[in-house]
């Protein structure tokens, strides 16, 4: 109670959650203070929702339920999320183009996001179809999941995985300078600086165990392989973060092209 009342949330009767992705660990410690955190999913092209998650009907790291007179399915080819219903948008204004890009002629509104729907009916977000991964194999990999994983390493301030086309994947990771002192001490590491730490064989071998310790959780194809940390934070000035933060995929790779070349010589 008195987190909460610290927090200003002490009077919290419902949160909602939507817009971006949550990671597992944040509804957990909210939960266990006794604030259920449920997600919404939808787009401005359906009116806001189409699936909710309520007090009584809740699965932890789940999308919700779909709302009533919502269709949803799963595209069987590309895992993508499809919705139609009343609540659709017509199209948008004096752009055939992208209208036709975005609903197709049995009136599905094909969303650009991969998920999957479980036995109860709850939908899961895994990741965007232009952010998938696939591998020289011919794997599909959803990166934002396995980046989700990296940044519960408690130093790692950012996740890029790498790996489109190629036989393993690799991660350019961004670290907490505010960190960097106390993780140095775990490791038996002298560092007190970001560069240091780069430069640090002992910090960086105490990474590789973290990193290790995820790849655990995660499937063979998953694995992270090979991982550089790159001397500065993504932001919003140096051109790699979208004002709403979001990570700018296609600058990281080619800001940092020579280190993922390095990772496959």
């Amino acid at each position: 109670n008195k987190v909460k009342l610290a927090l200003g949330l002490d009077a919290c009767k419902f949160a909602f959650t939507g817009a971006a992705p949550i990671t597992k660990e944040t509804l957990e410690y909210f939960g266990a203070l006794g604030i259920q955190i449920n997600e919404v999913y939808g787009m401005s092209e359906c009116s806001g929702p189409a699936t909710i998650s309520l007090p009584h009907r809740y699965r932890t790291g789940k999308a919700g339920f779909v709302l009533s007179g919502t269709e949803l399915k799963i595209q069987e080819e590309n895992g993508e999320i499809c919705m139609r219903g009343p609540h659709v948008f017509m199209g948008y204004l004096k752009n055939e183009e992208a209208t036709a890009q975005a609903l197709d002629s049995d009136g599905w509104l094909h969303s650009g996001d991969v998920g999957e729907l479980d036995s109860d009916g709850f939908l899961k977000i895994t990741d965007r179809i232009k952010d998938l991964l696939i591998t020289a194999g011919g794997e599909n990999i959803a990166p934002q999941l396995i980046e989700g994983a990296l940044k519960t390493i408690p130093i790692v301030s950012q996740a890029i995985v790498v790996g489109d086309r190629r036989k393993f994947l690799a991660s350019l990771l961004t670290l907490d300078p505010e960190k960097v002192v106390a993780n140095a001490k775990e490791a038996g590491s002298s560092a007190t600086t970001v560069e240091e730490a780069i430069a640090c064989d002992a910090f960086k071998a105490h990474i590789q165990k973290q990193i290790d310790e995820v790849n655990k959780t995660l499937a063979r194809v998953q694995t992270i392989k090979k991982f550089q940390i790159v001397p500065q934070d993504f932001s919003v000035e140096t051109g790699e973060l979208t004002p709403t933060m979001k990570v700018k995929r296609k600058v990281v790779r080619e800001k940092y092209a020579d280190i993922i070349e390095g990772f496959y010589a």
